[in-house]
Formats: C-alpha cells, structure tokens, sequence
C-alpha cells in the first residue's frame, strides 16, 4: 500500500484555522492549538447568536408595541387580546412598525382592540 504524506493538506487545514483567527487576541491568533480551540467556540457562538438574534429582535417588537399601546391606555396583553377578539390578524413586525413609525393608524387599532374587548 503507497504511503500517503498529509504536508500539502495539513498546511492548508492549518493555513485555515490561522486566517480564521486572525484579529483574536494573544495567543488564539499566533499559535495553532489555541487559535484552532478558539475559532471552533468561535462557531459555536456564531451558530447560537443566529437564533438568540431572533429572540432579541422579537422581544424588541412586543416593547415597541407594548409602549404605543399604552399611550392608548391599553396594556401589551390587553392589545393583542382585543385584536384577536377584532379578528384582525397582524404580526408583531408589522404591528412594531406601525407604532414606530405610523402612530396615527396604530392608534386606530388600539381603538378597535378597545371596542372589542368592551363588547
């Protein structure tokens, strides 16, 4: 069996992980042990920062929406509740960018939720 000589593809898998890791601090960007550790919990934290972003920029929305429909005197709860009562269905994003940037029919919801939940 011909013996098989790794040099060419180990250089390129270290050549890798060194141009990955250039930028981190001290030894994650010099030597190879450490930047190879460093840029594999860099992955990982990539990958889970993708989802966690979700979470934020929805959590982000229901305070937008939760500001504006206290303005109206209506709780974030309240609003949803009396929307669905309405039978209006709107998404959180859509509803986050009205109360940021269209108050005058976002108001106008909130006085549909409020007729809603009095009926």
């Amino acid at each position: 069996m011909a013996r098989i000589k790794r040099a060419v593809s180990a250089k390129k898998k270290r050549r890798t992980v060194m141009s990955r890791a250039k930028g981190y601090y001290g030894a994650s960007s010099r030597t190879y042990k450490a930047a190879k550790e460093q840029v594999q919990h860099s992955l990982q934290y990539q990958y889970r920062d993708r989802r966690a972003k979700k979470r934020e920029i929805r959590s982000l929305w229901i305070t937008r929406i939760n500001a504006a429909a206290r303005v109206n005197g209506l709780s974030y709860s309240q609003f949803m509740h009396g929307l669905k009562l309405a039978g209006i269905e709107l998404d959180r994003k859509v509803l986050s960018q009205m109360a940021y940037e269209d108050i005058e029919s976002f108001n106008e919801l909130a006085a549909v939720a409020k007729k809603a939940l009095e009926a």
